[in-house]
Formats: C-alpha cells, sequence, structure tokens
C-alpha cells in the first residue's frame, strides 16, 4: 500500500527576512531563530509522529535543520531514519537555493542535527542519493520547466514505492506546488502558498501507479488548479521561458 506522505515547507531561514534583491544570493542560508521556533512549535503541534517511520528532506540548509528541530524527538528516542534528497531542492538556481558540495554537506549535515537534537546516531542518516554535481543545477536539477516536471515526477514515483506507512517530506515553499501539481491559492508575490512551517497531508491517488504517481490532499475541499501561465518567470532560464 502506497504511504501517508506529510509535506512540510522548512521554517523562516535567512532569505526570507528583509526580502530585497539581493536577499537570494545569500548562498545556502540557515534557519533564523524564529525559524527554529517555529520548527519547535510545529514539534509540539504535529499530532502524527507515533505514526512515522522515515524522514525526508532536501539537502539544503534550512531545510534538514527543519527536520531536525521538528522531529527531534522521534529521532532522539526511536533512532527513526533521515535520509537527504535532493530531488526534493528548490526549483531557482539562486545562492539560496543551491547547496553545498557533496564533501562539505557529509561533513556539515551531520553538524546541523547535531544542534538541534542531541542522542541521535548518525548511522541512521543516510546521504547515498547526495553524488558530486547535484547542488549544481545541471540535468535533472537545472532551474528550468522541464527539468523540474522531470525531477518532481521521479519523486513521486519514488515515494509510491517505498514501504513505511507514513513518511514526512521536508521541503520547499515553490517546489511543494509542482510536487503536488496543485496551485489552488498560490501567491504569486510570495512564490508559494505555503507559509513556514505548514504541514499538509497527502494521499497518493487511486489511479497511481509506478510511472504515474499523484498526490492529492487528505481532507482537502479546494479544487485543484492547474499551474498559472507565466509564473516564475524570473527563476527558469531564460531558454526556457517559451514554456512556462
Amino acid at each position: 500500500m502506497a504511504p501517508i506522505v506529510y509535506l512540510i515547507r522548512h521554517g523562516q531561514a535567512e532569505h526570507n527576512v528583509n526580502i530585497s534583491k539581493d536577499s537570494h544570493k545569500r548562498p545556502d542560508p540557515g534557519l533564523t531563530a524564529t525559524g527554529e521556533e517555529q520548527s519547535k512549535d510545529l514539534c509540539t503541534i504535529f499530532p502524527h509522529h507515533e505514526k512515522i517511520s522515515l524522514i525526508l528532506a532536501s539537502p539544503l540548509k534550512r531545510t534538514v535543520q527543519t527536520a531536525a528541530y521538528t522531529f527531534g524527538p522521534i529521532l532522539r528516542e526511536r533512532q527513526v531514519p533521515l535520509i537527504l534528497v535532493p530531488a526534493a531542492q528548490e526549483i531557482g538556481a539562486f545562492g539560496c537555493d543551491i547547496g553545498q558540495e557533496a564533501d562539505a554537506l557529509r561533513i556539515q549535515a551531520p553538524e546541523w542535527i547535531r544542534e538541534a537534537v542531541r542522542g541521535y546516531d548518525m548511522q541512521h542518516l543516510n546521504m547515498d542519493l547526495i553524488q558530486e554535481g547535484w547542488n549544481r543545477k545541471e540535468g535533472v536539477y537545472a532551474a528550468t520547466l522541464a527539468a523540474v516536471r522531470e525531477r518532481e515526477a521521479a519523486l513521486r514515483s519514488w515515494l509510491f514505492q517505498r514501504p513505511e506507512s507514513h513518511i514526512a517530506l521536508v521541503t520547499h515553499g515553490a517546489f511543494l506546488h509542482y510536487l503536488t501539481d496543485d496551485w489552488a491559492t498560490y501567491d504569486r508575490t510570495r512564490g508559494t502558498r505555503y507559509k513556514n512551517c505548514e504541514y499538509r497531508q497527502f494521499e497518493f491517488t487511486s489511479d497511481s501507479n509506478l510511472d504515474d504517481a499523484h498526490l492529492r490532499e487528505v481532507g482537502g475541499t479546494r479544487e485543484r488548479q492547474r499551474r498559472p501561465s507565466n509564473i516564475e518567470v524570473h527563476v527558469f532560464n531564460s531558454d526556457d521561458l517559451t514554456t512556462c
């Protein structure tokens, strides 16, 4: 049976504060103090901790930190596996959306987690998906609509095949719309409808299969909206704008 997936946007990060033309140039920004508190608050109110058997996070600093602060108790007490998933990175190629080189990430990610939660055995931190070039915004990770479409479909298929029954994924505001293929209440000024540390519960549609899997929100009452035209033209590479 396909898993239930809890999708979470990261907490407030340094580039989310005093947004300006240059704020998104900040390389791989971490959480602010507010972002840490948002993650801890989510830890308190999240009602499904006992069900979670796998935690996934985009390998960016802010998402790894959010996962660690939010799921600290079950990381410490149950040693729940945590996998860093490059396919869940943000859609753009701004400095804030570019993560650490693979070797540096393998050193730094455990430190980010230790700062948030003590007692987690890093043997349960899985970074096997981190390969050289994951952060270079090339190929499937390129800032093009075609590449984003390819990796969001691949990530859904991968999730669909996971054996765990309840999975938490910490990712990014814009990418969440692509992963769920839903732009209802999308806010063009913010590039997402998801607030920092907002979570929603999803299940796979009944017609999902290994090659074509889709998510729908559990208990959602809104009608799904397809991607509006001409959004994120400032994000995708110029040679891809004709398809936006």
